[in-house]
């Protein structure tokens, strides 16, 4: 069974930054890995993705230029590096894991953008 835990959300004024984690783990091979959003009263949108092999990414263009998803093969583990961060910014942030054995979600983890 695959899992994914998140950690790295919280508090951070406008304008600061906060690096988002995700380990996954079980027995499988990743395709892609990704983080969503989602803040109330809306829908989950995408964030950034990466293709878990060739390390190939893609951005929303709302964080473009802001936020960078990586990775780590050896850890199984996906970063999101939250630059110059807004109050819009603020939702519950969602690891996503496309795998050989199915869609998987993490349990979200809040950040907080104070202005």
């Amino acid at each position: 069974q695959v899992q994914l835990v998140e950690s790295g959300g919280g508090l951070v004024q406008a304008g600061g930054s906060l690096t988002l984690s995700c380990a996954a783990s079980g027995l499988f091979s990743l395709y892609t890995m990704a983080w969503f959003r989602q803040d109330p009263g809306n829908e989950r949108e995408s964030v950034a993705q990466i293709v878990w092999n060739s390390g190939y990414t893609s951005y929303a263009d709302f964080v473009k230029g802001r936020f960078t998803i990586s990775r780590d093969k050896s850890k199984n583990t996906v970063y999101l590096q939250m630059n110059s961060l807004k109050s819009e910014d603020t939702a519950v942030y969602y690891c996503n894991a496309l795998s050989s054995v199915g869609n998987h979600w993490g349990q979200g983890t809040q950040v907080t953008v104070s202005s």
